[in-house]
């Protein structure tokens, strides 16, 4: 077996010949963004997942051939290895079946089994099974009990002939039990036939979120299947938080599986009447209850476990990709608001490069402060130019930004005011890298300038976070932490390179997830740029100290330099080629900035596209085209206003029938959750998605999306909302939700003081203001885009 051959068993799909250049570009050092962008005539076009399935397997096989190694080592060692054994050794690829043929010869701590060696029971054990397959006859008046009298050894702790006795079922019970064809076979039925029950729990709480599986069963081979495996992760939860006990079982009444027992039985017994057949058939007994069957639970556990990860990890994964690919609002001052009932909302405003520019506290507890906080709001934002006020979507997030669009309204300012997700905010307020960027900020004017920053850019924010504090999984905190963490890393570097990066205004954080660049030499870009000035030039990196041509190569195409020197420099469009297409521009008389945009119709001709095809292959001539004609193009959507509904703030203004504009949230293998303004999200089961049949939520929605939806149900008690998708038009006069939804536990801050416009009186000339944030003209200069940006 070949890794070849065993690569293409596993991955049929992917072309050997793309599989070994994906290898050889990697052990010379290439990522795999740039194998997946740049080196697609090697590869065939593969692309990231792909790329990244070849690299994971070449270590999975690795991986196995050691263990091969190993295993062959140590049996060698115990010089007990066979022929016919290392032929098997050699030709198993799968992990548990080689830890099945090695299990007789591992290193154990003391057992039983090993104790009663140790007492020398070792030899009646051997008469005993002997007897029992025909291989020995009892000598005339050679009984079990007299035989087993005979190795009586106080000394050992053998007192007599029934302690000898049990001393060898358990060597016996552990030969059965190390069977490695009753293994896979007991493997075998309980992962093609077996059952997963779950029952109520004696500490299951009413009500309980576990209700739907206090009496639930499902095969074991449905739960492998990636889309059901979420029912496995609710079930594990459920028993980890003793409200549900879980049972492993055969289809049949036993949950044993009588003909599972009957092998072993068969297997340790063919002589009925040998003078240890009882003794043989206890062991059988013994060995598939208390050790083979529990060993293949706890397999099966783990491949449930494995799949149900695998399949949380990809929902998580793509998940986190809409967020971190949202619409960025653009390059435009913003001022963010993190809300707060008693110690106030924090204002911070940033200008349109993102950096802070001020900050300040109002209070909305009480009509006279709420009037000071309009004027001061209505004047920040006439003379600072505003472009966008972001409401971070916590507590009273909702009565904030219905008050603040309220006094924007009167005041007459038409400018957005956006809710945006404050998901790991509070974790990037007391992180590290916002005591180093603000050491002198408090941490709820950082939270806000983070909200200001999330509408500018969410890509360029969320980078400094741990992505797995954005919540947006499924059982988040029941996966391996391990491979959760792999692949959001290897998330955060694909979104990174395939939106690209600005050399001269990225912080060291974004700057580290680029193509080949780590945290080290990010702060070496960044540390050069503020001691020698903006880059003018992709060859200007080479300057950079410990920056290699190699990194170079890995980088430069995902990195941008607007208005650089070389015009190809705010593009995709990798510097390796920048020499063709300065010579194909000079021999056609033109400037390589004349290819740009309209003037890529020249390389578009029927002749010269065959050439360039040839010459650069037909992915890398597509790329460069799509390049030239959308030069420094941001592959992100464009971005779209969105406004919850005025009239609903919390759970308590929900009516069932009202169609409502929500955002989607998170989308799991069972539906989707929508945020609809009121504090919880509601969700969509995935029967409530649309008018037919959706095997896959994600066919239907996607995190970010903006969608209509009708509540169906609302809970007070249990915090939980039930949303549809289905006819979301308005016909008929909403009904009131149950008569027990009487109180609220948050009151909008709209019905705690009505707003009023300021007064004339209240409208005091600049210089008279008492202005928080400081002198207004001086906020107005910091926030003024320089070079016409």
């Amino acid at each position: 077996m070949t890794f070849e051959n065993w690569f293409h068993a596993a991955h049929p799909e992917i072309l050997i010949a793309s599989a070994r250049a994906v290898l050889q570009l990697s052990e010379e050092g290439s990522t795999v963004p740039f194998i997946a962008r740049y080196r697609k005539e090697h590869t065939g076009g593969l692309d990231e997942v792909a790329i990244r399935s070849v690299i994971d397997a070449q270590e999975e096989w690795q991986q196995i051939i050691k263990r091969q190694k190993f295993i062959l080592g140590e049996i060698e060692h115990q010089k007990k290895l066979t022929t016919e054994l290392k032929e098997k050794i050699l030709t198993t690829f799968e992990m548990q079946i080689l830890e099945d043929l090695y299990l007789p010869y591992k290193q154990k701590r003391k057992t039983k089994a090993t104790l009663a060696k140790e007492a020398g029971l070792e030899p009646l054990a051997d008469w005993i099974w002997n007897c029992g397959h025909d291989l020995e006859v009892p000598q005339p008046g050679q009984t079990l009990e007299l035989w087993a009298f005979t190795f009586r050894d106080e000394a050992k702790g053998i007192q007599d002939a029934s302690a000898a006795i049990d001393g060898a079922r358990d060597i016996l019970v552990e030969r059965l039990s190390e069977n490695q064809v009753l293994r896979q076979k007991v493997r075998t039925e309980f992962f093609d036939k077996g059952l997963l029950r779950s029952e109520k729990a004696k500490k299951a709480k009413n009500p309980s979120k576990f209700e739907r599986y206090f009496s639930f069963t499902e095969s074991v081979l449905s739960l492998l299947k990636p889309e059901n495996s979420h029912r496995y992760l609710a079930m594990k939860r459920g028993w980890t938080e003793e409200e549900l006990m879980l049972h492993l079982e055969g289809p049949s009444e036993d949950p044993r599986f009588e003909q599972l027992l009957a092998a072993f039985e068969s297997e340790a017994c063919t002589v009925m009447d040998a003078p240890g057949t009882q003794v043989l058939l206890q062991a059988a007994k013994l060995a598939y209850q208390a050790h083979v069957f529990l060993s293949i639970e706890n397999e099966v556990h783990q491949s449930l476990k494995k799949v149900a990860d695998g399949a949380a990890i990809e929902v998580f994964v793509e998940n986190a990709r809409k967020l971190l690919l949202a619409s960025p609002f653009g390059s435009k001052a913003v001022l963010g608001v993190d809300p707060g009932i008693r110690t106030g909302c924090k204002l911070a405003v940033v200008n349109h490069l993102g950096d802070y520019v001020a900050s300040a506290v109002i209070h909305l507890n009480s009509e006279e402060t709420q009037a000071k906080a309009a004027t001061l709001l209505a004047e920040v934002i006439r003379t600072g130019g505003i472009a966008a006020v972001a409401v971070g979507n916590g507590t009273a997030g909702r009565e904030t930004e219905t008050w603040m669009r309220t006094i924007l309204k009167t005041a007459d300012l038409s400018i957005p005011v956006v809710m945006v997700s404050e998901s790991g905010a509070s974790v990037y307020s007391a992180s590290e890298t916002a005591r180093e960027e603000f050491p002198d900020l408090d941490l709820t004017v950082r939270g806000a300038i983070s909200i200001a920053r999330r509408l500018q850019d969410p890509l360029a924010e969320l980078v400094k976070i741990d992505p797995k504090s954005i919540g947006v999984g499924q059982y988040q905190h029941d996966i391996s932490a391990h491979a959760l963490k792999r692949n959001l890393t290897f998330l955060v570097e694909s979104c990174v390179n395939q939106v690209g990066v600005n050399l001269n205004t990225a912080s060291y954080h974004l700057l580290s997830y680029v193509s080949g660049i780590g945290p080290a030499l990010a702060r070496s870009l960044v540390e050069y740029r503020v001691k020698n000035g903006l880059f003018r030039s992709r060859q200007d990196l080479l300057k950079v100290p410990r920056l290699s041509k190699k990194v170079f190569e890995q980088a430069a195409g995902f990195l941008r330099i607007p208005d650089g020197d070389h015009p190809l420099d705010n593009t995709a469009v990798h510097p390796e080629h920048y020499s063709q297409l300065e010579s194909m521009a000079e021999s056609m008389q033109k400037e390589v900035k004349d290819l740009i945009g309209g003037g890529v119709a020249f390389l578009k001709e029927k002749a010269l596209q065959e050439r360039l095809k040839q010459e650069w292959g037909a992915f890398t001539y597509e790329d460069i085209l799509q390049e030239l004609e959308k030069p420094g193009r941001d592959p992100r959507a464009s971005f779209s206003y969105f406004q919850f509904r005025s009239d609903i703030q919390t759970i308590q203004d929900l009516k069932v029938g009202m169609i409502c504009p929500g955002i989607v949230t998170n989308v799991t293998n069972f539906g989707a959750f929508v945020d609809i303004g009121v504090h919880q999200d509601g969700l969509v089961h995935i029967s409530q998605l649309g008018e037919k049949f959706v095997k896959d939520p994600r066919e239907r929605v996607q995190p970010g999306d903006q969608v209509q939806v009708r509540v169906l149900e609302a809970h007070l008690e249990k915090n939980q909302i039930s949303l549809s998708m289905r006819n979301t038009v308005e016909k008929t006069k909403p009904q009131k939700l149950s008569p027990k939804m009487t109180h609220s536990p948050i009151k909008p801050i709209s019905q705690t003081s009505p707003i009023k416009p300021a007064s004339s009186s209240m409208r005091k000339p600049k210089e008279a203001f008492n202005n928080p944030f400081g002198n207004l003209a001086q906020l107005r200069n910091q926030l003024k885009p320089k070079g016409g940006a």
